[in-house]
C-alpha cells in the first residue's frame, strides 16, 4: 500500500503546479466570468466587460498563485510587473483571437457570438497564462 501511494505521489508530483494552477484557476475564473457575463448583462460591452472581468481574476489569479501554486519569492514589484505585461497580452492575443474566430463561425454556432468568443478567449487565456506564469513570472 505504502508503495502504491509513493507511485502516486511520484506521479503527482511534475504537475503538482498545473493542479494548483488549475484549482486556483476555477476559483479566478469564477471571479472573472462572472464580473464578465454581469457586465455584459448590465450593457458594458465586449471589451470593457471581458478587460474588467479578467482584471477582477488577475489580480485573484497573482496572490493565489505566488503563494499558493508556484510558492514564489521573487519580489512584489518585478513578479508584479511581469504578471500584469503577461496578463495583458494575454487578454489581447486570446479575446482578439478568439471574437475573429467567433466572427468566421457565426452561422454554425448554437449559441450568441459574444458568449462563444468569452469561452474560448476563457481557454486560450488560461493555457497562455499558465505557460507565461510558470516560465517567466515565477520561474524558480
Amino acid at each position: 500500500m505504502k508503495d502504491t501511494a509513493s507511485s502516486i505521489a511520484s506521479f503527482l508530483k511534475p504537475t503538482d503546479t498545473i493542479i494548483r494552477f488549475l484549482l486556483v484557476g476555477l476559483i479566478n475564473t469564477l471571479i472573472g466570468l462572472g464580473s464578465i457575463y454581469i457586465l455584459l448583462w448590465a450593457g458594458a460591452g465586449y471589451w470593457l466587460s471581458t478587460l474588467l472581468g479578467n482584471a477582477a481574476g488577475a489580480v485573484t489569479s497573482y496572490f493565489l498563485n505566488k503563494a499558493y501554486t508556484f510558492k514564489s519569492s521573487q519580489p512584489f514589484i518585478k513578479s508584479g510587473l511581469l504578471f500584469a505585461g503577461l496578463a495583458a497580452s494575454c487578454y489581447f492575443i486570446s479575446y482578439s483571437l478568439s471574437k475573429k474566430l467567433v466572427l468566421i463561425l457565426d452561422n454554425h454556432l448554437a449559441f450568441y457570438p459574444e458568449t462563444a468568443a468569452v469561452l474560448l478567449g476563457t481557454v486560450l487565456y488560461t493555457v497562455l497564462n499558465y505557460l507565461g506564469q510558470k516560465h517567466i513570472v515565477f520561474k524558480r
